[in-house]
């Protein structure tokens, strides 16, 4: 999933008086509560998407942009969120977060407009970017490295997990027996709750001196951005459409310029020196890999459970119950696992398993079953995610200076929602590429096109943590014997 005063990640956590087993549990609740509630936002509108297209009159590629309007603003402004963290208090700004995230929901659920929504889905990610980072630092400094930073750590990559899964089963109960909107608008009150329960127990972060590096943040999301509409415009007007090619030129070129920035910024927002890591570097871009095809999964196979066997929200949800429990025993089990097992392996395991449930899963049709097509492909992906998320976060922050941890934490869920936004683009024109002239048979192929696409993702994945994790944890572990 992220920030900051994960400075503290190498040390350990601060002793506080009255700092007691229960009162750490409370703050590992409230962090993982509110990355729960983060995370199911993100997959909560996908068993409302046939309702908000028919309601909304989205196009079969427009209705990407209520997904990557929130994804790629909040993957582009995480870094300057996880910087905001450092300068202003972590636990001031995870209040600032919920606040704005709160409000965002408030509006989304009231949308009224194409542009309504898809701009409060782009406020819900500016307080999901500030949120993330702060969670994460205070999470780091509330458990000390080791078995209890371990245990933590799995049960806030469970959450990543299961928010995925259970915003789905949330979403459809919604749209079923209220409206799509009434989703969205349950995040108020639980954010209303959480604020108060924060300002009780959350331990406030020192401040630290510094400044913004404006400039990098609104390059890495404006190239991001440019990027996203050239490729989904791709689907409609061509690769050889103006329309195509100059969004794309401008993302290469404002990309470009992040990078050039961020060599000459006093306080970059990405450090470079964070890629000379051959395991950070594999691990950030297994992460953009590995989401990216996450997100094509729940994108497309939401859509087919309904349009295809014709079930509900409701109904659509409950289909991904196989992944939702197997990721959480898996995740749970973890901790376990990591004793006996190097994490190099698990997470290879981890991947690989994924990438074989989306090879299975991509052989579906107009006509498969659910419990051999869908279900079962379903169980070796979520215990695949269960095992590969906590090591690949680990992987993207252990070994650096304490200088650069709050900018290494912020980029590995910055390249999480990034990469998701990239692929979901990329995904979406590979299917609208293919049409057989009947709707239900469209989708079937354009879902099955989609994650072939999703389970390529993944074995590059497979490939860059087999040639660049695997090789340096090893390499690290014999230097430090």
């Amino acid at each position: 999933m992220t920030t900051a005063t994960a400075q503290r990640a190498q040390m350990p956590a601060v002793k506080r008086p009255g700092r007691s087993p229960a009162h750490a549990a409370l703050v590992l609740v409230i962090i993982c509560v509110c990355y729960f509630m983060v995370i199911l936002d993100n997959s909560i509108v996908f068993t409302a998407l046939p309702q908000i297209r028919s309601a909304m009159g989205f196009s079969e590629t427009g209705l990407s942009w209520i997904t990557n309007a929130y994804v790629l603003v909040f993957g582009g402004l995480l870094l300057l969120g996880a910087r905001a963290g450092d300068l202003f208090g972590h636990r001031r700004m995870f209040l600032f977060s919920l606040v704005v995230f709160s409000l965002a929901s408030l509006l989304v659920s009231a949308a009224q407009t194409q542009w309504w929504l898809i701009g409060a889905r782009a406020l819900q990610g500016v307080g999901a970017a500030v949120l993330a980072p702060s969670a994460l630092s205070l999470l780091t400094r509330s458990f000390a490295e080791g078995r209890a930073r371990n245990r933590a750590m799995a049960a806030y990559s469970a959450v990543a997990g299961l928010g995925a899964a259970v915003g789905l089963v949330v979403g459809g109960l919604a749209a079923d027996l209220i409206s799509w909107r009434a989703g969205f608008f349950l995040n108020v009150p639980v954010g209303v709750l959480m604020m108060v329960m924060a300002l009780r127990y959350l331990p406030e972060t020192e401040r630290r001196g510094g400044r913004f590096d404006v400039a990098g943040a609104l390059l890495a999301t404006l190239g991001s951005t440019a990027l996203v509409l050239g490729i989904v415009d791709a689907a409609d007007a061509g690769w050889s459409a103006p329309a195509v090619v100059v969004p794309l030129v401008a993302g290469v070129v404002l990309l470009g310029s992040f990078m050039a920035v961020e060599r000459r910024a006093a306080q970059p927002i990405v450090p470079l020196r964070l890629f000379a890591s051959r395991e950070r570097s594999g691990a950030y871009v297994t992460r953009m890999l590995y989401m990216g095809a996450m997100i094509g999964f729940f994108f497309f196979t939401a859509q087919f459970v309904q349009s295809v066997y014709h079930w509900t929200p409701l109904q659509a949800g409950l289909a991904f119950l196989p992944m939702t429990l197997f990721n959480f025993v898996f995740a749970v089990q973890l901790p376990r696992f990591l004793e006996r097992v190097a994490r190099p392996l698990v997470l290879v395991a981890g991947v690989a398993l994924t990438a074989a449930g989306m090879a299975w899963l991509s052989r579906l049709g107009l006509h498969t079953p659910y419990l051999s097509g869908v279900g079962l492909p379903m169980v070796l992906i979520g215990a695949g995610q269960g095992l590969a998320l906590a090591p690949l976060t680990s992987s993207g922050i252990d070994g650096v200076a304490h200088s650069d941890a709050g900018a290494a934490s912020g980029l590995v869920n910055t390249v999480h929602q990034i990469g998701s936004a990239l692929a979901l683009s990329i995904l979406t024109a590979v299917a609208a590429t293919v049409s057989t002239g009947h709707t239900a048979a469209d989708i079937a192929a354009r879902s099955g096109a989609a994650l072939t696409g999703s389970a390529v993702l993944l074995t590059l994945a497979v490939v860059t943590v087999l040639t660049l994790i695997v090789p340096a944890r090893t390499t690290r572990n014999e230097r430090s014997l």
